[in-house]
Parts: structure tokens; C-alpha cells; sequence
């Protein structure tokens, strides 16, 4: 029996569904069966972004309601790479590399739904069946069903083809709606879903199981996460947000979400959160006082899934000694060889690079135990190299930093 036969009304009441074909009989389908539905993740880095998070957090829904996720990784499709929103072709990785990252995908993927059970996730790597594919049976199996018109009018090739798009990329298409043939086929999965700037690969991957098999197949885009300007979230000046602490700390992933602007704390809230629509609503329906507790509580229930409870009271605990609310103010610790304040601000991760370092100092943005820091080539007081100090970044950032 489902545990919620209302799953499609509760995503798109918090604003999960983007575009869906067949509609109605995907309601239908979703509230009276268990549904092996399937998402795709591209393993071109070592660790998930705060920008997969939405579509993690939709597979975690349609778990608890009772449907089964497959993650399919994309061993073979990563090793030519997805033209779909590129204006340049992507960075082709190696086996290995591919490899190890998927290992990396599934541990991050357990703070957001299960391996294990009846409905438990289970996780693939479309290279198992498509490294070794007969390229002559692969056009006339999947190829033939294919309009070169209409692939070239899909949005995904668009902006490729001002620059130029490699045969390479144009055979994308085709392998990932192969994907979701060789998934219905093998593990009955009747549902792909995926970020709305697939639409055109995933309807096709739905179209080519229709006309092989007849058999009835489905696709749900979730929206992008992005700001209310329409920019991408989860990048900062230092890169992407990862789910990885030893990439993104607990507390620098914390006080990404407790810094978003004010239009953009509730749609975070029912994207990357349990928290209950109504109470969301109470929450950010006003511009004063409020909405900082909303923030403080998208912060922190966001770090809670993503790291844990015990990190995320942490963080919060160090945000508010941070910025005067009691607490704990967050600690980092530099080697005794460091003696300049730029020197300081890269090994803290506060700065990139040195120049990057020099414009922070010269803008005015570095203080250390309440006296700004004015010159480039500043050193660390040797009184703070004994005792340790307190940097300030700018009005939203401050470590206590102790010197080893």
C-alpha cells in the first residue's frame, strides 16, 4: 500500500513539477502503484552540488510516498558529455575517475533517501550497457525512431550549434532515451524524472519506449534552482557548494543558506526542506525580523539533511557567536609559517589567490581583532601569531583563528 497516494499534488504544491507529459494518467499511475522511477547524474566531479539538491530532495519525496528510485550515473554518457545549456563541449573524464566519483555520488546520497527496503534506491552505471554497444545494431534499434529535424530544433542542441556541435555530442540524445529503454526493459521503470533543461532528452527517451514497446512511459522536470533573478544557486566567489564537508565546511555550507536573499527563502524552504507548506508560509509572508528566523531555519534544516543534526547545531551554534547571538564562534587553526595577512586568507579558503586576496584587503573587507587591515603587504601582528586573533571578512564572515 502507498504511504501517500497524494504524492503529485504535494510536489506541485511545493513547486516540484515543472513540465510533465500525460498528466492525469501520471497522477493516476502514481497514486494507485508503486512506480521505479529514474533519475540521471553526470559523475563529472567527486562530489553532488547544493544544485542537485532539489532534484535529490524530489526523489526523496517520491520514496517516502512509496515509489522506488534508480540513480543512473553516468558512466558512458559522461565519457562524451551533455551539450544540453553548454556553449562549449564538456571536459571528458577517465574510467577511473568516472568511477570513483559515483562511489562518492552514493554516500552523499543516503542523507536523502534509502538503499535499503523494498522500495530502496539502487544505483547504476549506464556504461554496464552502453561501452559496449554494436554501433550498427545501436542506428537501426534507436536510431531509425529518430528525426535529425527535430533534434536540431530541440533547445538542448541550440545553443551548441552557433559554435559548433561535434557529431559526438549529437549522438547524446539518442543514448540517453536509449537509458530509459534499457531501464523499463530491465527494471520496469515507467518514470524519468530530471532538471527542467533536459526536457528534450527525456521526452525522447519516453517517445522511443512508446513506439518500441507500446507500453505506456512518463517524464517530470523539476525546475531549476535558482534565484528570483533567474541565476543559478549554490555558487559563490570560492565555486560551487558542495555536499562534501571536506569540500564545503558544515558552516560555510550553513551560512550559504542563512546569507540567500529575502525573495528567495521560501521557494529554498519547499524545495530543500520537510518543513510544512502552511508554516513556511507564516514564516516568509513579511519582510521584517521574520525573515531572518526563516533563514536561520532554511540554514539549518538544510545542513541537518545534508550533514547531519549534530553538525547542523554546530553551525548554528557558531553563526550566532559569529555575529554576536551567542554561540560558538567558528574556529580555524593556520601552520606557524604563515606570517602575511594574504598568506592568511588563502589557507583559511577566504581568497583564491593572492590577487584575489590584495583586492579584499585594498576594498577594505579585512579586519583582524577590530583594526582593518589598510596595506598589501600586511604581516600578522606578533602578538595574533601568539595568541591567536579574530578575522573578519566583509560583515558576514568571522573566524577565530588560532596559529599552530
Amino acid at each position: 500500500m502507498l504511504k501517500n497516494n497524494n504524492i503529485f499534488e504535494d510536489l506541485q504544491k511545493r513547486g516540484f513539477i515543472k513540465q510533465v507529459v500525460y498528466e492525469e494518467d501520471l497522477k493516476k499511475l502514481l497514486s494507485e502503484e508503486s512506480v521505479v522511477f529514474y533519475v540521471g547524474f553526470d559523475p563529472t566531479a567527486d562530489s553532488l552540488h547544493v544544485g542537485h539538491m532539489l532534484a535529490l530532495m524530489g526523489m526523496s519525496r517520491l520514496q517516502a510516498a512509496g515509489h522506488k528510485p534508480i540513480v543512473l550515473c553516468g558512466g558512458g554518457t559522461g565519457l562524451i558529455g551533455d551539450p544540453s545549456g553548454r556553449t562549449d563541449m564538456r571536459p571528458m573524464n577517465d574510467v577511473e575517475t568516472i568511477s570513483y566519483n559515483i562511489e562518492c555520488f552514493k554516500k552523499q546520497m543516503t542523507a536523502f533517501f534509502s538503499f535499503d527496503g523494498s522500495n530502496g534506491a539502487i544505483i547504476l552505471n549506464n556504461a554496464d550497457w552502453l561501452a559496449n554497444l554494436n554501433y550498427i545494431d545501436f542506428l537501426r534499434e534507436v536510431g531509425v525512431h529518430f528525426s535529425v529535424n527535430r533534434m536540431l530544433a530541440a533547445d538542448c542542441f541550440k545553443m551548441r550549434l552557433e559554435k559548433g556541435l561535434s557529431f559526438m555530442e549529437f549522438n547524446y540524445m539518442l543514448m540517453q532515451a536509449y537509458d530509459f529503454l534499457v531501464l523499463h526493459n530491465q527494471h520496469g521503470c515507467k518514470l524519468q524524472c530530471g532538471g527542467d533543461d533536459q526536457w528534450s532528452n527525456i521526452l525522447a527517451g519516453a517517445d522511443l519506449i512508446r513506439r518500441k514497446t507500446a507500453n505506456p512511459a512518463f517524464v517530470l522536470t523539476f525546475p531549476l534552482l535558482t534565484t528570483s533573478d533567474g541565476i543559478k544557486m549554490g555558487k559563490t566567489r570560492n565555486g560551487a557548494v558542495w555536499l562534501d564537508p571536506k569540500k564545503t565546511s558544515p558552516y560555510e555550507f550553513f551560512q550559504y543558506f542563512r546569507n540567500v536573499d529575502d525573495a528567495d527563502v521560501a521557494n529554498c524552504l519547499r524545495f530543500l526542506t520537510f518543513v510544512d507548506s502552511d508554516e513556511i508560509d507564516l514564516m516568509t509572508m513579511h519582510a521584517d525580523e521574520r525573515m531572518n528566523v526563516a533563514k536561520e531555519r532554511l540554514a539549518y534544516e538544510a545542513t541537518k539533511i545534508v550533514h547531519g543534526e549534530d553538525n547542523a547545531k554546530r553551525a548554528l551554534e557558531q553563526s550566532k557567536g559569529a555575529f554576536g547571538d551567542g554561540g560558538v564562534m567558528p574556529e580555524s587553526i593556520i601552520p606557524k609559517s604563515i606570517l602575511t595577512v594574504v598568506d592568511a586568507l588563502i589557507a583559511l579558503g577566504l581568497a583564491k589567490s593572492k590577487s584575489e586576496a590584495k583586492r579584499l584587503i585594498e576594498g577594505g573587507g579585512i579586519v583582524i581583532d577590530d583594526v582593518k587591515i589598510t596595506s598589501q603587504d600586511a604581516k600578522i601582528p606578533a602578538e595574533c601569531l601568539k595568541n591567536g586573533f579574530v578575522l573578519y571578512k566583509g560583515k558576514k564572515t568571522r573566524l577565530r583563528v588560532s596559529v599552530e
